[in-house]
């Protein structure tokens, strides 16, 4: 029996000394009202993990552990109107550094492991965003379309255990092309991406750099073959195609050859069209690379249905950002708990099997290992309470 929480001992994965090193770099425990970052750290975090609604449910669910407060390293729990400020005023850009001390240290002291594709011994990213919906009249500040409000975030994980490699939050206006093109991407390293990231002179960049690419082609490109190659059409590859893009601006902006791999679906019909600047990889290989690009879609899934961000319990930019930040260091913290973990969880079960326990004082390891197993710290005792006296 563990002599603190279950919530307690997810917090101590965190590299603490490195949060404090970087709030004191920032200093953000100026005008806290005696809530300091950690605190605040702990306190957005439970806002995910025990799925609290609202400011009022964060401060009364910290409270109800009353002395149990400090295995958190926290002083005392905050109020609902001490939430509402420091997630109003304290600088997001704490939390956004920190994320990315969290990737590094637990992918250190975890390992997380390639997943199907693990002949590749090239490093592969995932990239996508997934928009937000907010309301315009609420959060005005996030304007999206004329009556409607939104957040974006920008989304590169690194496939190697499908761990967020770099992300970046914006108004739902900024497009994904845009953000993608700030990204630095390790020469020799693959990057997989829907056709709403095809801008030629970006592809051209990265050719140029060494890095492979896999996508979808376009309804209306323009290109002409230079080289054919022999398919199996009964495995659905009907054409493998060296190509040269005709357009005026597109043959400027991509003046080398690019591949074109033509699939159908033998089962459904459906045709797809892919597009790579590797010319080695079988056909084959080039269609499940751009498969595991689903693997980001459920990542965002994850943090949409199982953590606190399609509702937010502030409505400043700030307290949005916190609140997404904090989400992500979550859904880290979680994936290499179900990395160590020893039974092998859905990632699902293993968040709501941990919410139900926070406050229970039993081990972390013993119990994401064997879950099903009583422990021998606790007997039943028959005990029969009469009605009548």
């Amino acid at each position: 029996m563990s002599k603190i929480t279950l919530l307690a001992q997810m917090i101590q994965l965190l590299p603490a000394e490195k949060f404090k090193k970087l709030a004191n770099e920032l200093e953000s425990n100026k005008h806290s009202k005696g809530i300091d970052s950690w605190t605040h750290l702990v306190t957005m975090l439970f806002c995910h993990l025990s799925n609290a609604a609202s400011c009022r449910d964060i401060s009364n669910g910290l409270m109800s552990i009353a002395g149990n407060i400090n295995h958190l390293g926290c002083k005392q729990a905050p109020s609902k109107s001490s939430v509402s400020y420091i997630n109003k005023h304290r600088d997001h850009r704490l939390f956004e550094k920190f994320f990315y001390e969290v990737i590094d240290h637990l992918g250190q002291h975890v390992g997380f492991q390639k997943r199907n594709l693990k002949r590749l011994t090239r490093q592969v990213f995932l990239m996508d965003a997934t928009v937000i919906p907010l309301c315009a009249k609420v959060f005005d500040w996030a304007k999206f379309r004329q009556y409607k409000g939104a957040v974006k975030i920008h989304m590169v994980l690194d496939y190697q255990g499908c761990i967020p490699h770099v992300a970046s939050i914006t108004d739902g206006k900024v497009h994904e092309s845009k953000i993608a093109k700030l990204v630095h991407f390790p020469s020799r390293s693959v990057v997989v991406f829907d056709r709403g990231y095809v801008d030629y002179k970006w592809l051209h960049d990265l050719d140029s750099r060494n890095i492979y690419y896999v996508t979808r082609a376009k309804d209306n490109m323009n290109y002409e073959v230079t080289t054919a190659y022999e398919t199996d059409s009964e495995s659905g590859f009907v054409h493998d195609d060296n190509i040269k893009l005709i357009g005026q601006k597109s043959s400027f902006n991509y003046p080398h050859t690019l591949r074109r791999v033509e699939y159908i679906d033998p089962a459904t019909g459906q045709e797809l069209v892919f597009l790579t600047n590797h010319k080695q990889w079988t056909a084959a290989t080039v269609a499940e690379l751009y498969k595991e690009r689903w693997n980001i879609e459920v990542f965002f899934k994850h943090i949409k249905s199982h953590l606190r961000i399609k509702s937010f319990v502030g409505t400043s930019t700030n307290a949005v950002k916190i609140q997404i930040w904090t989400s992500l260091i979550a859904i880290v913290l979680l994936k290499a708990l179900q990395q160590m973990a020893k039974y092998k969880w859905h990632l699902s079960n293993l968040i709501n099997a941990l919410r139900l326990h926070l406050f229970a004082k039993i081990e972390l390891i013993q119990f994401i290992n064997k879950p099903f197993e009583k422990s021998s710290h606790w007997e039943p005792q028959n005990i029969q309470l009469s009605l009548f006296t």
